[in-house]
């Protein structure tokens, strides 16, 4: 049998569901979040609570070595997170990149407050304005030997000023 417009009211809705197009761009977004799951660790993965056929298919993961089988696979464990709360994994995610790019900006921080305080002297009082609790005797030396060295070519200095000031961001990003 089949239906034809003689079937349907017109004032009843006639539901299709998703398209084709939106089931296959539900479907790429498992698999991309299926590979950044497998790219996580294993101990992240039992934090998950995911159930035993996802937590098998991410076991195996690490034995396959071929891409276009890894490719396989990860449709594989996408098929598994369908059918799981991926909530949690996308919160864990989402924190994770959040983490990585606070510290790249305190990364580039420091390599701006270093590249300022080896140029000029302005730089060091607004350091220390800055970051009133950072050690001035210690962060004067280190600023002279770091110019000192980047005159003569050398990258000791420069590299324990960047390490000062890192730790000394870190800590004032903590406060």
């Amino acid at each position: 049998m089949t239906l034809t417009d003689r079937d349907f009211k017109d004032d009843e809705p006639f539901d299709q569901g998703p398209s084709k197009s939106a089931i296959k761009r539900e479907h790429l977004a498992l698999q991309a979040l299926a590979e950044q799951l497998a790219a996580l660790p294993p101990a992240d993965w039992d934090a998950l609570g995911f159930g035993e056929a996802t937590r098998v298919a991410l076991d195996e993961t690490h034995r396959i070595k071929d891409r276009r089988a890894l490719r396989r696979h990860y449709k594989r464990i996408a098929n598994c997170l369908a059918r799981e709360n991926t909530e949690p994994l996308t919160d864990l995610l989402a924190a994770r990149e959040t983490h990585a790019r606070e510290a790249a900006a305190r990364h580039h921080q420091a390599e701006r407050w270093r590249e300022r305080l080896i140029a000029g002297d302005d730089a060091v009082t607004e350091l220390f304005d800055a970051f009133p609790d950072a050690d001035r005797q210690a962060l004067r030396q280190l600023v002279r030997a770091a110019r000192r060295d980047s005159e003569r070519g050398r990258p000791d200095a420069p590299r324990r000023l960047f390490r000062v000031l890192r730790d000394l961001i870190e800590a004032g990003s903590r406060a």
